[in-house]
């Protein structure tokens, strides 16, 4: 998922920054500038995967995802998995320290696959309650990376 030093990296991005997952009923609201980007992403990349960074903030239990980050697939093997460049979350995370939109998940595509999470996805995951995004058939679903499992958000198109 994350090249190099992933515990530390998860330490990091379990931060105060972290989408709350005390009621495990976070409303996403996106804008369909994001959505559309993420698909953009997808389809620009194929047949590897796709992958970066959702980057917003969460209030009163709604996560607000502002934009997409796109980062570099250092995986071996970039058709069948995805590594997202740990410099681009490095820098995603200083630049939400210092008063940015903070690293609320991550997204990837499955070129060949469903908009859910797969086996290699469970089995890689931090469970460290991120969403997730899943861009797959033309189609963007969201997923709560919860302690044991996977589970599905629903969002909402919002302006801006």
């Amino acid at each position: 998922m994350i090249r190099g030093d992933w515990d530390g990296i998860s330490r990091l991005a379990k931060s105060k920054s972290c989408p709350s997952t005390s009621s495990g009923r976070t409303e996403i609201h996106i804008s369909p500038t994001v959505l559309t980007d993420l698909l953009s992403e997808a389809a620009r990349v194929a047949p590897e995967e796709a992958c970066g960074l959702l980057m917003g903030h969460e209030r009163d239990g709604r996560l607000r995802i502002a934009r997409a980050v796109a980062a570099p697939n250092v995986a071996a093997e970039p058709e069948r998995r995805f590594e997202i460049d740990p410099r681009v979350l490095i820098d995603a995370q200083r630049a939400a320290r210092e008063g940015g939109a903070q690293v609320v998940g991550y997204y990837h595509s499955h070129p060949a696959g469903a908009a859910r999470p797969s086996a290699t996805d469970r089995e890689m995951a931090a469970h460290d309650g991120r969403v997730w995004a899943v861009v797959a058939g033309g189609e963007v679903r969201f997923w709560r990376d919860a302690a044991n499992r996977f589970e599905p958000l629903s969002y909402r198109l919002v302006d801006g």
